[in-house]
């Protein structure tokens, strides 16, 4: 529609919904509430648990129904270590906490995951995903957190088990922590319009406020202060550079 195409963008729209009932059909596993990680030669779905069905929550492919399962097969203790959400779940055969692609725990995996829980409302999840990797976070050298780290469970008074050759820094997990604090603010960007949203923002426990700087749309830009209350956030403009609006909708 931005384009003044409509009846091309209608037709892209009725080819989406079309592809989202394939997949539905093909790879929702009701017995695990999550997606199989792939089809076999014979079209039959592996149904093993992994992260990778939080990257579907992502792409909005899911069904609302659905991603709300997905959300909360993630958060349970086989997948989420207590520092982030593991590729593999403790309870497949395959598993192992120092596996690169079977158990470690990927930042940037996270990010897109606590995105895509965002987009169909679940606040609570992307706060405790953000908050695991935050905390993971202190423990890492000059807190940059890395390519990935080991998938064994959060213990009481010990830092996340570093996988020995993971990259640090690695430039998708440090881009991570702004697609999770864009995750939590709802922050949406419309440069037709030259409009700044953010809906139903809010910020995590470990965060009391945030400053955002030169935030740019087009040859506009603002600078917004973020400050958390018991139940919301107000969102200040500090500053305002051109023709830019800011929208809040609670």
């Amino acid at each position: 529609m931005a384009l003044s195409r409509p009846e091309q963008a209608s037709q892209f729209a009725s080819r989406a919904d079309a592809l989202r009932d394939r997949f539905e059909d093909a790879f929702w596993c009701d017995e695990l509430s999550t997606y199989a990680l792939a089809l076999d030669g014979d079209k039959q779905p592996c149904r093993v648990r992994t992260s990778n069905a939080g990257q579907c929550l992502f792409s909005g492919i899911t069904t609302e129904e659905h991603a709300v399962k997905v959300g909360g097969t993630l958060l349970q203790p086989d997948l989420y270590s207590g520092w982030g959400i593991r590729t593999v779940s403790a309870g497949e055969p395959r598993y192992n906490p120092m596996g690169y692609h079977i158990g470690c725990v990927w930042p940037h995996d996270n990010a897109l995951i606590a995105f895509g829980m965002a987009r169909y409302g679940m606040a609570n999840a992307v706060s405790r995903i953000f908050t695991g990797l935050f905390d993971a976070a202190t423990y890492f050298d000059l807190h940059r957190i890395p390519e990935l780290f080991c998938g064994f469970p959060r213990d009481e008074g010990q830092g996340p088990i570093l996988y020995p050759v993971a990259c640090a820094p690695q430039a998708w997990s440090a881009a991570a922590v702004f697609l999770m604090l864009q995750a939590c603010l709802g922050l949406r960007i419309n440069a037709l319009e030259s409009k700044v949203s953010m809906v139903g923002p809010f910020l995590p426990p470990f965060l009391s406020r945030a400053r955002i700087m030169n935030l740019s749309v087009g040859g506009a830009s603002v600078d917004l202060l973020l400050v958390r209350h018991e139940h919301d956030v107000t969102v200040n403009v500090l500053r305002r550079k051109g023709d830019i609006d800011v929208e809040v909708v609670q």
